[in-house]
């Protein structure tokens, strides 16, 4: 997921799982359109070095190219698996990862919709509002194959839900009007030449 908001962050990081992997390689944006980006994702049943290797390659990934979170498809991976770093409303940085995530959503009375700017590291350049439930909850398995839950609210809560929705081919495009797609697209064309191929290597 890619960051609109201005470079603040807190010296305090929240990681209730361990710090995340590090020293791996930056590789290229995998872009929507590519059909890994829209399929889901295969679960990861294998917890071993290849999968930590490739979580430090999905981190290195996310902070070149300024994001808050990153899902394996988008370096071209086919695995159910994501990596963050984000603030929550109040400006806590928490980061994790997760594995074969499955988000569980407010229903009634405490699902109340967010609709403030989104973007995406797989279409580079390009913010548009998307609802979404301003709060969120996400479980799944962590590197060394235990239970791991994350919640939160504020850009936290986009994340969380932005990064499950990659693991099942689910791009937030698909989640916004035909309007603000115009938008959103127009906006990404204008700032192609900011993003190559290659970016963020």
């Amino acid at each position: 997921m890619a960051d609109d908001l201005d470079d603040t962050t807190t010296e305090a990081v929240l990681a209730p799982y361990g710090p995340l992997p590090r020293n791996g390689r930056v590789r290229p944006m995998t872009r929507w359109g590519t059909p890994v980006m829209h399929r889901p994702q295969a679960r990861v049943e294998v917890y071993d070095d290849a999968l930590r290797e490739l979580a430090a390659d999905m981190v290195a990934s996310m902070y070149a190219a300024d994001g808050v979170g990153l899902a394996a498809c988008q370096i071209g991976e086919d695995v159910a698996m994501f990596v963050f770093d984000c603030p929550d409303e109040e400006g806590q940085r928490v980061v994790g990862v997760v594995c074969n995530p499955v988000l569980i959503e407010p229903e009634g009375v405490a699902r109340r919709l967010d609709d403030s700017l989104e973007g995406c590291l797989s279409y580079p350049g390009a913010f548009v509002d998307c609802a979404r439930p301003d709060y969120a909850v996400v479980e799944g398995t962590g590197l060394d194959g235990q239970p791991v839950r994350f919640e939160g609210d504020g850009l936290l809560a986009k994340c969380l839900q932005h990064e499950t929705d990659h693991t099942v081919g689910t791009v937030f495009g698909d989640r916004i009007s035909a309007k603000a797609m115009k938008k959103l697209r127009k906006q990404h064309d204008a700032a192609a030449q900011d993003y190559p191929p290659e970016w963020p290597t």
